[in-house]
């Protein structure tokens, strides 16, 4: 009997609501692999409930005996784990490319976006959490209320730091080419947790990103368009 997946997810107050960029690149990931799973929502302030993990932030994926924390190390672990099951990274050369694909985006766009979303996702929180999370993320980007300093302007930053993306998806579908892998799913994580918790539109419709977002959010028989999602 092939033992139960486990993931560890985060969740808002309402625990069908699951927003963390990391834990949607897993979730893209393991639909890649055709690998069923069970999400356990998980909040900020439940150290305790990932504790085996030895760490203390989500995803942490349970795969039978083996216990894998962080999104990139859970990538790797399924390709390595299974690999007659369709790639993540088609090689070695691949894996590179998808590594630096899932640090630009979390240098990139998780700054950004982090403006734009952080009083939203306060608000969206278990009341348990609340504290912890104001404190935690007011040492990095400044009291809650102050943020954005301009809706307007910080989605243009963020299009424009969007332009090496763009440039690559006006000339083929996907990052990985005619098919999207995981260096598509660590980009595509940030536009769910965007969608997830807020109502503004980060893209025109006639943008690349846009037709490319609406492709994964289609993929593997809507996922992530089925995902619950905060509504203006």
């Amino acid at each position: 009997m092939t033992a139960e997946r486990i993931l560890y997810d985060l969740a808002g107050a309402d625990e069908s609501l699951r927003f963390s960029p990391h834990c949607w690149k897993t979730r893209m990931a393991l639909a890649h692999k055709g690998l069923a799973v069970r999400t356990v929502p998980w909040r900020f302030t439940e150290k305790e409930a990932i504790a085996f993990s030895e760490q203390k932030l989500v995803p942490v994926l349970v795969d039978g005996d083996t216990t894998v924390s962080d999104s990139w190390r859970i990538a790797c672990h399924l390709e390595d784990r299974y690999p007659d099951r369709p790639s993540l990274f088609g090689g070695a050369i691949g894996r590179g490319v998808s590594r630096f694909a899932n640090g630009w985006a979390d240098a990139t766009l998780v700054p950004i976006l982090a403006r734009l979303l952080l009083p939203s996702i306060h608000a969206l929180i278990h009341e348990k959490d609340k504290d912890y999370f104001r404190a935690t993320r007011e040492k990095r980007f400044g009291p809650l209320e102050e943020l954005p300093p301009g809706y307007e302007a910080q989605i243009g930053l963020f299009r424009q730091a969007l332009q090496p993306l763009r440039q690559t998806l006006e000339r083929q579908p996907y990052l990985a080419g005619d098919q999207p892998a995981y260096a598509d799913y660590a980009v595509f994580g940030m536009f769910m947790w965007a969608r997830c918790t807020s109502a503004h539109a980060l893209l025109d419709e006639g943008d690349a990103v846009y037709a490319w977002r609406e492709r994964l959010l289609d993929a593997f028989d809507g996922l992530a368009r089925r995902a619950p999602m905060i509504r203006s």
